[in-house]
């Protein structure tokens, strides 16, 4: 087997809600990959996590729209219009574009141009990171290029493309592997030929040693020492924000408590606004976007986590929130909601606490009997850290990845040979 420098496309890098990818980019890296990036999206994050400035491969853009870069980008159609595979891969774009007519596809196509134009000449494989917009443009690439290319699937990406697209995609990738068994058994039943893999993200344990120290026995009663609920995670629809502030305020009255919101996100200041109308403003602290060691410390200094995933109108859902594992990893009890993955790796009053999705009353009786029972709360937070240290290392995904990438080289060394 010849060992290739895989070309890995990204939606957008670095990203700080997606340690799990720059997790995955850094194992590949030590497995003894040669990797080169590239991004259809610069960084908008003001921080990044010290995983990013650990990974070698170098980095470099796609134009993230094509009338930005007019030149490059009608040079990248003229060069590659001579090859083989164009012409083929114009007839997709035809296909596509019949049903699905919006300029995105054209917007695409020219991005993939531009990967083929400037493509590394040693770069022998292409791994693309979410099976929806950037699989276009790898598929597009592939055909143009003549390059095998596979991908990661994770949760929106799945959930919300039309099944004609993603049947397409899965036909022309060797393979697709994606991270919760929901989203496996869907991918599963678009595509007939067995490509599909369950590999669990995990964690990088190393960056998530045990905490040792016991938690303060808090219950809610000692006004002077509050409860402390901490949840990481965007602010968009698909977590449940709305719903989680919604429950917060319908805790009994003589219940003390305080709650951190970690990261940033497009409904921030709406749901500000909601905390000031239903009274709980001055027990919130709305923290934005940190880093991987800030949310770490913050795993260890707080009693309780929650999360109010939902399943949006569009189908927009999480798979397995990577947070809900980082948390676990500190014994840090979980309350959330049973939806794709999340039930993957914990069992209601097991491990954790799950209730239904939108269920406000059903959330705040779950965080009413975590906050009073602080003994259920330390043996939810041990049993689930358990599981994630012997079921969710991320040593065991970056094998599966290894063998994967090695089957396919030989497979396609041997083709080579064949012609």
């Amino acid at each position: 087997m010849t060992m290739k420098k895989i070309l890995v496309l990204l939606k957008g890098y670095p990203r700080l809600s997606e340690t799990f990818i720059a997790q995955e980019l850094l194992g590949l890296e030590r497995a003894g990959f040669e990797l080169e990036l590239v991004a259809m999206r610069r960084p908008t994050d003001k921080k990044r996590h010290p995983v990013h400035d650990e990974i070698k491969a170098p980095v470099r853009y796609l134009p993230e729209y094509l009338h930005q870069e007019p030149i490059r980008v009608i040079k990248a159609l003229i060069s590659t219009s001579r090859l083989p595979g164009f012409k083929r891969a114009i007839q997709a774009l035809a296909e596509d574009f019949k049903r699905d007519r919006s300029r995105n596809r054209l917007r695409r196509f020219g991005q993939a141009a531009v990967l083929v134009a400037e493509w590394p000449r040693d770069a022998g494989w292409l791994h693309v990171h979410f099976i929806h917009t950037p699989a276009a443009v790898a598929r597009y690439a592939s055909q143009i290029g003549c390059m095998p290319w596979t991908v990661s699937a994770h949760a929106k990406d799945i959930w919300t493309s039309e099944a004609w697209d993603l049947t397409d995609k899965l036909s022309e990738a060797r393979w697709a592997v994606t991270c919760t068994r929901a989203g496996y058994e869907r991918l599963s039943s678009l595509s007939d030929r067995k490509n599909v893999h369950l590999s669990y993200h995990g964690l990088d344990l190393d960056r998530f040693p045990p905490f040792l120290q016991d938690r303060p026995p808090r219950d809610g009663s000692d006004g002077t020492d509050p409860i402390r609920i901490v949840s990481v995670g965007r602010a968009v629809k698909k977590k449940g924000y709305d719903v989680l502030l919604a429950a917060l305020a319908r805790l009994p009255k003589d219940i003390a408590w305080t709650f951190t919101h970690i990261g940033g996100g497009d409904e921030l200041k709406g749901l500000k606004a909601q905390a000031e109308t239903l009274g709980i403003a001055g027990r919130m602290t709305w923290k934005g976007a940190l880093d991987q060691r800030e949310v770490l410390e913050h795993y260890r200094t707080s009693d309780l986590f929650a999360l109010a995933c939902r399943i949006t109108a569009d189908g927009d859902r999480d798979g397995l929130p990577n947070v809900l594992v980082e948390a676990s990893s500190q014994a840090l009890p979980i309350v959330s909601t049973d939806i794709s993955g999340i039930g993957e790796l914990f069992r209601n009053e097991e491990n954790g606490l799950l209730v239904a999705p939108d269920s406000i009353d059903a959330l705040a009786a779950a965080l009413e009997k975590a906050i009073r029972n602080p003994a259920f709360r330390r043996r939810l937070g041990k049993t689930a850290e358990q599981k994630v240290r012997t079921q969710f290392d991320y040593h065991s995904s970056i094998a599966d990845l290894e063998r994967l990438f090695g089957q396919s080289f030989a497979e396609h060394d041997e083709e080579a040979r064949n012609v």
